[in-house]
């Protein structure tokens, strides 16, 4: 197996030997040896993996005491995966078109499902404040109700900043897509998505 495969699968590993264990910030991780043990890898591979986890923040080592967790999130360690998974243009390629694929598949479920409270609630936001695309594709899945599709949607479009740098778009964009989302207008809504978010996406390299 690739170095940077093995890498990905002990941090992935010792994440779940956090949840299985129900370490919370402040706990001792076990020991290298035990790590090594329990995961059937060499002890210096695990200590590479550790390396990076403090490098990010979020394990600390103390001397003659061990090594104890700092803050152990998803969004952390997945940007520290982003790194060794994403380097490939081809790879790229592949995060952008999923993003696309399922944030179009979201909004078509959204304009179902909208309400007029969840609508009433960001038009307020649009109208009033400065928003940004994340936040506001965010609220779009919410209006999903699926709870599994925001879940997925926070860690693709985490691994996405990872490669990408932030898109901004005009108001104009924003209005249209609550307007087209109000009257549960999907076809208006994606054609919106098409012109403004798959056309800047296809800017980027």
């Amino acid at each position: 197996m690739a170095t940077s495969k093995v890498y990905i699968e002990i941090l992935w590993q010792i994440r779940r030997i956090i949840e299985e264990d129900g370490l919370q910030a402040g706990d001792r991780l076990p020991s290298e040896r035990e790590l090594s043990d329990r995961l059937q890898v060499g002890r210096s591979s695990v200590r590479e993996a550790l390396r990076a986890l403090e490098l990010l923040g979020l394990i600390e080592t103390r001397r003659g005491e061990g090594t104890f967790i700092k803050e152990f999130g998803d969004h952390q360690l997945i940007h520290l995966l982003g790194t060794f998974i994403l380097q490939g243009k081809r790879e790229k390629d592949d995060l952008k078109e999923t993003k696309i694929l399922f944030e179009k598949m979201c909004l078509s479920l959204a304009c179902m499902r909208m309400t007029d409270e969840k609508w009433q609630k960001m038009h307020q936001i649009v109208t009033e404040e400065q928003v940004d695309y994340e936040s506001f594709f965010k609220w779009i899945v919410e209006a999903t109700d699926n709870y599994l599709l925001l879940r997925i949607w926070l860690v693709l479009n985490d691994f996405f900043t990872c490669v990408e740098a932030d898109v901004s778009f005009p108001s104009s964009f924003y209005e249209g897509m609550l307007l087209a989302l109000g009257q549960r207008q999907s076809e208006k809504a994606l054609e919106l998505y098409e012109q403004f978010v798959v056309q800047n996406l296809s800017k980027t390299k």
